[in-house]
């Protein structure tokens, strides 16, 4: 088991080689049944979740009993923007999926929706989250007789699918679901119904919406709006729903362990412009400006955004403040990932590449840096730098989050703990390495208050905060040895 513990923390813990200084985002889901053009509108709903993972898309659709795939690396808008790909995606139902690697190494084999011929037919299966036991349970396939053909922890679902003693394909599911420990959301696609599932803990985001009659799962509200589909509601932390021409059919064979939703997807994940668990994460991330203003303000001439998720952090920073907003900093948004060589010359420009500074609103002026958060910190030193050199007076620096101190281990891809910023040092120490005149941090109270508002602590919903608090409310079970979960009873009576 050391060795299992060993392998998962490497791989857990690792890095994309061109990562630059954030944490890098999770997966998208999409997935839509009984509408015309199915995969045509999945690829919208991608397109629009785009910002949950760069490295690779998938679409799955089906035609009746007949599936079809195309996966490819890269954009959704590079590799299915294709009349050709698109028409050969046939049928009324589709399941996609964007993938940034926090599990398995980046190539085609990896790529999801992953699809299964098992005994009841056709599967798909797309996922976002981190399975913590995925490599003791790989193991324990292995051993069984299970050949895997990728290296991705959802692979261990379609597994546990395929050995289950139960008759039915929803017990089946159930049953693998029971054996599961970690963060998911999941869009399956059956011949007989698109399937939605979440963690009871709720971590991963799921949505459920319509469209003149076709029901529709994804990660976020946006992807709705994008093809004219309205909100249903969240599905529920340990909610299956089963959706087909019949209509939508929840269960919950898992009793809730207490909603720890990821707290991140407020202040970074998700896109400004979706709502999510019910509320507005454009306004949330203003109202984390307002309070970190309250909490940390310093004199000072012009608030600028470090873009782009800085933006609506600062404008709540500088309203509160009132102190004038200043696009101080143009973002180039036509630099990808993929073009920073894994050369430190080359990384050295990589800031430059993706910042300018605009010098004639800088010059002489004290300003105040907003960003959503630091990680290595190496970003945010060459930007206090480039600040520097175009004339800034003062540069103080304000972060829209708690200090990342933790590494994530249920969907995000962070650095090993060693390599955090603000696990290596306190905050005068992050002061002086980043080169800022006052550098200050939103308290974690101050978080929860613009999230959850003036409710008493006691009465406040609980996230997922481990980055931050090193509360790891789920189990790791790899990096612990391999111990089994008991967190998810068996089938709920009647399912």
């Amino acid at each position: 088991m050391a060795a299992i513990a060993q392998e998962a923390a490497a791989r857990m813990g690792g890095t994309h080689p061109f990562a630059d200084d954030k944490l890098r985002e999770e997966c998208a889901l999409f997935g839509i049944w009984g509408a015309d053009d199915a995969a045509a509108h999945t690829t919208l709903g991608l397109h629009a979740l785009q910002h949950r993972g760069q490295e690779a898309a998938g679409i799955v659709s089906l035609d009746g009993v007949q599936f079809h795939t195309h996966k490819s690396l890269g954009h959704v808008g590079d590799n299915f923007v294709s009349e050709r790909i698109i028409t050969r995606l046939k049928g009324r139902a589709a399941v996609g999926h964007t993938r940034y690697a926090t599990q398995g190494e980046t190539m085609l084999r990896n790529v999801q929706p992953l699809f299964a011929e098992l005994e009841s037919g056709g599967f798909a299966v797309a996922h976002n989250g981190n399975l913590t036991n995925a490599l003791t349970l790989r193991h324990d396939l292995v051993r069984r007789g299970c050949i895997f053909q990728s290296t991705t922890d959802t692979e261990v679902i379609v597994h546990l699918l395929a050995t289950s003693d139960f008759p039915r394909l929803l017990d089946r599911l159930v049953d693998a679901l029971r054996q599961l420990a970690g963060a998911y959301s999941l869009v399956m696609l059956t011949p007989e119904a698109m399937i939605g599932a979440r963690d009871p803990f709720g971590v991963r985001p799921l949505v459920l919406g319509v469209l003149d009659g076709s029901h529709i799962l994804a990660s976020e509200t946006c992807a709705l709006d994008i093809i004219g589909a309205r909100f249903v509601r969240d599905i529920e932390p340990g909610e299956v729903v089963i959706c087909n021409d019949r209509g939508v059919v929840s269960l919950t064979p898992f009793p809730t362990a207490g909603r720890r939703f990821c707290i991140f997807e407020y202040i970074y994940f998700a896109r400004p412009d979706s709502k999510v668990e019910g509320l507005s994460v454009y306004a949330v991330r203003k109202r984390i400006g307002a309070e970190l203003a309250r909490e940390s303000h310093v004199s000072a001439d012009m608030v600028v955004p470090v873009p782009d998720s800085g933006v609506p952090s600062a404008l709540g920073y500088a309203d509160a403040a009132g102190v004038p907003f200043e696009h101080g900093i143009v973002r180039n948004h036509y630099v990808g990932r993929t073009f920073i060589e894994p050369t430190q010359q080359i990384r050295n420009f990589g800031v430059k590449l993706k910042h300018n500074v605009n010098r004639d609103q800088v010059a002489g002026k004290r300003v105040v840096l907003v960003d959503d958060s630091i990680v290595r910190g190496t970003t945010s030193k060459k930007i206090v730098q480039m600040m520097r050199e175009a004339g800034a007076r003062e540069v103080h620096m304000r972060i829209a989050s708690p200090p990342t101190v933790h590494s994530c281990f249920y969907g995000i891809d962070t650095p090993r703990r060693d390599e955090l910023l603000a696990a290596r040092t306190d905050l005068a120490g992050m002061n002086r390495e980043i080169g800022t005149d006052t550098l200050a941090y939103i308290s974690l109270d101050g978080l929860y208050r613009a999230v959850c508002g003036e409710a008493r602590r006691d009465e406040r919903p609980q996230y997922c905060d481990a980055c931050f608090t090193g509360d790891y409310a789920l189990p790791l079970v790899d990096l612990n040895g391999g111990a089994r979960p008991a967190q998810l009873s068996l089938l709920a009576e009647g399912v």
